[in-house]
């Protein structure tokens, strides 16, 4: 029997954006546990990712953790997150919970106890240097938020490690100790119910043990012109990936498997497309590894093209990809690709092969929130000198109503302001119109979840005329894509129209040629 993720499309929720039960501008268990009814049946999909939602000074919005086994007063009780999944587990859904294992709050017990001494029993948990000759840090290694990996403890004297903020310190993951810990989280959470794990930044556990300088980037001084305070100037192989992490990851399959049907997805950018797949291991490390290249990627029918062939050649029939277009640090799909273009990547990210992650209001085509600086609360913003994730973080758009339908109307705010033209990019106003995004992603995942050529048959890419993508699903079906702005005409078989972008072929039948609009994607039932 396959495993449940293998067919199946993860849904991610930010927690303090999605639904807001308690009126006091920040969405909650309670609020997500409301909406199971929408996930499940209304949008239908099968799992839902809850980015953190544990007790946190949220220096970074959660991903500073003070307590792994516990639930931000803010978002509600253990007794919320057991209600939330009994809800989901009757409705259909799984639920995974981000895991953060590279690094906790400077406000958990573990590290408040590994500060106090250098002879402290959890000094070892995290990673502690001497200064280097000089009295600097120990090495070269940054902060992906800016400025030095490492801050001095005066009253002890030695540095501490922290990839991203200084409230950010590293665990020690050669540390039995620290795993042995780890491993109690996983089970702590498996115990409760959840089916699996997304982890953050995955790999960033394996560091080099000789904490070796990362070597400059090539064009890092010339080209990039920028001072050593960016991060973008070090080629980041000694801070991240160290071959060790292979060993955590199979300790970390190894509780999970002891649960039976279970799951792991790795957050490990990655551009090598081999060193990507390696992370799964021999089937006993990560389950699935992110695939951020649709992502990034030029938005062009040659460049995801080569992008889903290198992939496919790379991962072959030993493991599963997954892919998605949009989360919490990036800009929303429909504001980096465009309304048009956005509808045609639905149909790309619900046709390809693999398991597709969806992120919250993608399916309303929201867009990023323009931010006034007085609002901005992003960490990363501030630290990096680069432009916030605040944009792509604001509540989830049930409705017309005053704050959106996230908040009751009578809260006196949310906790970021609601994007322009909520009103009608929203729930409400979709759910019944035949041409609507939602419309557009629900028909997209009824198909893709009855017809088993979509969400389990293999992929091939077929000719096409420049600027068109077109590949086939077992046999069944053929995906075209256009990448282009004017109408293209298109050589196809006979065949009827599945799905259609603007919803106007649906159903119709064609045979020889047809001419796609401008940046349209079509799904075509073969005869």
């Amino acid at each position: 029997m396959e495993p449940w993720w293998k067919h199946a499309v993860i849904y991610q929720i930010y927690p303090r954006s999605f639904a807001d039960s308690t009126g006091d501008g920040i969405g909650d268990l309670m609020g997500i546990r409301s909406k199971v009814p929408y996930l499940a049946e209304t949008l239908g999909v099968d799992a839902i990712w809850l980015s953190p939602f544990y007790p946190s000074p949220q220096a970074d919005f959660g991903y500073d953790v003070s307590d792994y086994c516990g639930v931000n007063p803010e978002y509600g009780t253990l007794a919320d997150f057991d209600a939330l999944v009994a809800a989901c587990t009757e409705a259909g859904l799984k639920v995974i919970v981000d895991l953060v294992p590279n690094h906790s709050s400077d406000k958990h017990e573990w590290f408040i106890d590994s500060r106090s001494s250098i002879d402290s029993p959890k000094r070892d948990w995290y990673v502690w240097r001497d200064p280097a000759p000089d009295g600097g840090p120990p090495n070269n290694w940054l902060s992906v938020f800016g400025g030095p990996a490492w801050t001095l403890d005066e009253r002890t004297g030695q540095y501490y490690l922290h990839s991203f903020l200084e409230e950010q310190p590293d665990l020690d993951w050669r540390n039995p100790a620290v795993r042995r810990a780890m491993a109690d989280v996983l089970r702590f959470w498996l115990d409760r119910g959840v089916a699996g794990f997304r982890l953050d930044v995955a790999h960033r556990i394996g560091k080099d043990p000789e904490y070796r300088d990362d070597p400059m980037a090539e064009g890092s001084l010339d080209q990039l012109g920028k001072d050593m305070a960016d991060y973008g100037t070090l080629d980041h192989v000694n801070s991240v990936g160290h071959p060790d992490a292979h060993g955590y990851f199979k300790e970390i399959r190894s509780v999970l498997d002891g649960y039976g049907d279970t799951f792991s997805v790795g957050e490990i950018h990655e551009g090598d497309w081999e060193k990507w797949a390696s992370w799964h291991g021999d089937g006993d490390e990560l389950h699935q590894v992110f695939d951020f290249s649709l992502l990034y990627a030029p938005w062009t029918a040659e460049g995801i093209g080569d992008l889903l062939d290198a992939q496919e050649a790379a991962v072959g029939d030993r493991f599963w990809p997954n892919h998605l277009m949009g989360n919490h640090d990036e800009p929303r799909l429909a504001t980096r690709r465009g309304p048009a273009a956005a509808r045609a990547a639905a149909v790309l990210l619900l046709t390809t092969r693999g398991t597709p992650t969806l992120y919250y209001g993608d399916e309303l085509g929201m867009v990023d929130a323009d931010i006034a600086a007085d609002r901005q609360l992003d960490p990363w913003a501030e630290g990096a000198g680069v432009p916030g994730r605040d944009g792509c973080r604001t509540p989830m758009q049930w409705s017309a109503d005053p704050h959106g339908g996230f908040s009751p109307a009578t809260a006196s705010s949310t906790w970021l302001p609601l994007a322009d033209g909520f009103e009608e990019r929203c729930v409400d106003e979709q759910i019944a119109d035949h041409d609507s995004m939602l419309s557009l992603y629900r028909d997209l995942l009824t198909l893709r979840r009855v017809e088993p050529a979509l969400h389990g048959g293999d992929y091939r890419r077929r000719e096409a005329p420049d600027g068109v993508l077109a590949f086939e699903r077992a046999g069944v079906f053929l995906v075209v894509v256009s990448f282009v702005d004017d109408p293209i005409e298109v050589p196809v078989p006979d065949s009827s129209v599945a799905i259609s972008t603007d919803r106007s072929l649906d159903a119709k039948s064609v045979s020889g040629s047809l001419t796609l609009q401008g940046n349209q994607a079509i799904v075509l039932r073969l005869s």
